[in-house]
């Protein structure tokens, strides 16, 4: 588990503009570990957890798009029924709010990947690297 930094990019909700920021990442090395899309009418943020968000953030602001930075917890969970349940019942005890969260495994894959945006980050990671 670890505190990272999470790349938030406000796109126009219209073909090619996806795959225009992609682009600008993937031509110059960096590697999108994950992403999430939240879609309004206008506008879409595009959540990104790159390999290195500094060349990200330097990237994308190149290329005019508005982006924020926020800091994520990021941790492999198992993949198996429960393991967000424990997850959001620790940060529960620990009184931190979860205000969002994305995650992905495939049927065969022993792990994930979970993305947890929290007020407090650096408690969270704590919390959740406690020894049971």
């Amino acid at each position: 588990m670890a505190v990272k930094t999470q790349l938030s990019v406000f796109l126009e909700n219209r073909p090619g503009m996806l795959a225009r920021a992609c682009s600008i990442l993937s031509d110059n090395g960096v590697n999108i570990l994950a992403l999430s899309i939240h879609d309004t009418v206008d506008h879409a943020v595009v959540r990104f957890y790159v390999d290195n968000p500094t060349k990200a953030l330097l990237l994308i602001e190149n290329e005019g798009f508005y982006v924020l930075e926020q800091e994520v917890v990021v941790l492999d969970v198992d993949n198996r029924p429960g393991s967000l349940t424990g997850i959001a019942q620790k940060l529960a005890e620990a009184d931190i709010n979860i205000h969002y969260a994305y995650c992905t495994a495939t049927d065969g894959q022993v792990h994930g990947c979970l993305v947890l945006k929290t007020d407090y980050p650096d408690r969270a990671d704590e919390v959740l690297t406690e020894v049971p």
